[in-house]
């Protein structure tokens, strides 16, 4: 590793603007202990039993409920999540350790083969260390939802979390310390960028896992590449909603709000691109309106409000930049439309209407409360609509069920929901393709993403 100056990063609260803490980067040799910490441990957490792994992931469920409000103070602080939401984030991260904890242990038993005789096996053993590379759009539940399979098959975890939710970050390994995980399984670096590349690059780890932007996801996953180390990439998005002739509307729009303006829209697997069969386009555009605009915003301890601030004030900014650009590509602002002036950094919910494929709302991923409408004529035109885009992450469906269960084998993305919203569940898999990323998350795809697939053959003839 070389050497880097001390610099820090400082947390505002985006509702108004004021410092919430400062955190000092951490030095060559605070990056090089938690390192060979976690280095060592590894080589001690991989000789507990599944079952002795399982048991310490019900005491950190245990450990998020009993801190469950001061962990959802912290999210709605640091990031502006509304408060309501941000206690549903520590409900559904501690529900996940009860999942794993219940049914990861006949995902990592040994499994037979077509081999005769039982005499080859599979056998899922541990890495080593993975390095988790993590955004702040959900600062628990981002961290939660890869650290739990990880350690419950026996690698440790060093989390690398965005700068602007380090409270978030030491609060995780604050709580995971108290419910008995072990120094160096479940660690915390704030390391400059220039740090972590060393540390990909370091023998010592064995793995990397990396959720955010595409930009950043290329540079890590080539660095990744270089040092032939596996890696896992769940990178932008912008999701198509799709509405046909045959669905029920009203459910179809109730699904629209939460699916665009949840967490503020802040959410790579979030529908952004609404695309509504011709026919039903003025009920489904004047229902959806009226139903935005009905949404409350401010103040996110306040649990009445749905929308809260968005998290950076640089990455409003360069929402609007997005939004006037469209606007002035050709397309109608239904509502919304400009950052709300004061105190705060919020952002007016936003429909967009008439977009089009070459506009800017269409091609980029809009992180952040705004809806982009494009009319398809029929339903094979809104399948060419929703493969029209370089992401592929999650697509849904309000038709008809049988027509979309026909369509969805067409879709391009690596989930794909029909009449119901896109969201992850610990039973099934999450992760993109094209510039989604790849790899998978939750269900065995992501516990079994980080282990070592060990085929085990005995007395083999010939």
């Amino acid at each position: 590793m070389s050497n880097s100056p001390l610099t820090q990063s400082i947390s505002k609260n985006p509702a108004n603007g004021q410092i919430i803490g400062e955190y000092p980067f951490d030095t060559f040799d605070q990056v090089e202990h938690v390192v060979a910490e976690s280095f060592k441990q590894s080589k001690l957490w991989r000789q507990y039993t599944v079952a002795e792994r399982s048991e310490k992931l019900i005491t950190i469920g245990q450990a998020l409920r009993d801190n469950a409000e001061e962990m959802a103070q912290m999210i709605t602080a640091e990031m502006g999540k509304p408060i309501l939401q941000a206690r549903g984030e520590v409900a559904k991260s501690a529900n996940l350790c009860d999942w794993y904890a219940e049914h990861g242990p006949n995902m990592l038993a040994t499994e037979p083969t077509m081999v005769e005789n039982n005499n080859a096996v599979l056998e899922y053993r541990p890495m080593g260390v993975v390095l988790a590379i993590m955004p702040w759009n959900f600062p628990l539940w981002q961290v939660m939802r890869g650290a739990v399979p990880i350690l419950l098959s026996g690698n440790t975890y060093v989390l690398k979390h965005a700068p602007n939710v380090m409270g978030c970050a030491y609060l995780i390994e604050r709580i995971l310390r108290e419910a008995g995980i072990p120094e160096g399984v479940f660690s915390v670096t704030h390391a400059t960028n220039d740090l972590v590349s060393d540390v990909i690059s370091d023998d010592r780890i064995a793995a990397v896992t990396f959720t955010g932007s595409v930009r950043a996801g290329k540079s890590i996953g080539s660095q990744a590449g270089a040092a032939l180390k596996k890696s896992v990439l769940e990178l932008g998005g912008s999701d198509p909603f799709i509405v046909l002739n045959g669905a029920d509307i009203d459910e179809a729009v109730r699904a629209a709000v939460a699916g665009r303006y949840q967490n503020s829209g802040q959410v790579c697997a979030a529908a952004k691109r609404f695309i509504i069969e011709q026919s039903i386009e003025t009920e489904f555009t004047e229902k959806f309106v009226a139903a935005v605009k009905a949404l409350n915003m401010g103040d996110p301890l306040v649990e009445e409000n749905y929308v809260g601030p968005m998290a950076r004030f640089d990455l409003r900014d360069e929402l609007d930049t997005q939004v006037q650009a469209t606007i002035q590509e050709g397309a109608k602002v239904l509502l919304g439309g400009h950052i709300v002036e004061g105190e705060g950094n919020y952002y007016a919910p936003t429909i967009l209407a008439g977009v089009t494929p070459e506009m800017t709302a269409f091609k980029q991923e809009m992180f952040g409360p705004v809806a982009a409408v494009t009319v398809a004529k029929n339903a094979d035109h809104a399948i060419a609509l929703a493969n029209d885009s370089e992401f592929g992450l999650s697509a849904t469906i309000y038709a008809d069920e049988q027509q979309a269960i026909e369509l969805a084998a067409q879709i391009e993305t690596g989930g794909v929901f029909i009449n119901g919203f896109s969201a992850s569940d610990p039973r099934v898999g999450f992760g993109g393709v094209k510039k989604s990323g790849y790899g998978r998350e939750l269900s065995h795809f992501g516990l079994h993403e980080f282990c070592n697939i060990q085929t085990v053959w005995k007395n083999r003839k010939g």
